[in-house]
């Protein structure tokens, strides 16, 4: 993490979560450069590992206000964020296992491909989620929003997608040699909104 304070362009600080400082793109930049300089910023300004330039706001950046909200500020990709999590997975094994179509690696790799649903696609049956059915069967709260009670339930159909963009899986392998999941997915846009 690093951070960006010049007392002549920026009002309040701006943190950053990339080691390295060519990682940010200048929009991104210029973004958290205009955020930074509201005068209803509490304290800083601060941009995530996967920041980038958003419409106003970057994409990955996250900002506290003092008595006021910003709409766009909550985001164009709510829910949008990073897991990581450590298995006691030794990354050889995956590698060195050897199947019938290659290394036990490539075969989950190609599970992840097949089972997982990226960009606008969903799944061909409907999974089950007990929030959605407690928001549905609670649909009389929602009158306000009704036009959007159909895309509730096209929900079941997204449920363990990816989405499009910049969010992923990776298998990673840390300095020990065990394996890590990081994922990086987020709310998702269907084309009929």
């Amino acid at each position: 993490m690093y951070t960006i304070y010049d007392k002549q362009k920026n009002s309040h600080p701006i943190k950053v979560w990339l080691n390295d400082k060519d990682l940010l793109e200048e929009g991104c930049l210029e973004q958290a450069t205009n955020l930074s300089n509201l005068p209803f910023i509490h304290k800083w300004v601060s941009l995530m590992p996967d920041t980038h330039m958003g419409k106003g706001m970057p994409i990955g950046g996250v900002i506290a206000t003092d008595g006021v909200i910003i709409p766009n500020a909550v985001g164009v990709d709510i829910g949008c964020g990073m897991a990581y999590m450590q298995t006691n997975i030794e990354a050889a094994f995956l590698k060195n296992t050897r199947t019938a179509n290659g290394s036990l690696l490539q075969g989950i790799i190609g599970d992840i491909l097949r089972n997982i649903p990226l960009g606008f696609k969903s799944h061909k049956d409907p999974k089950t989620s007990p929030t959605i059915d407690q928001a549905l069967d609670n649909v009389d709260l929602y009158t306000f929003a009704d036009t959007l009670i159909p895309e509730v339930e096209k929900s079941y159909y997204q449920i363990g997608t990816l989405g499009g963009g910049n969010h992923f899986i990776e298998l990673q392998e840390d300095e020990e040699g065990m394996v890590g999941i990081m994922l990086h997915s987020g709310s998702r846009r269907t084309p009929s909104l």
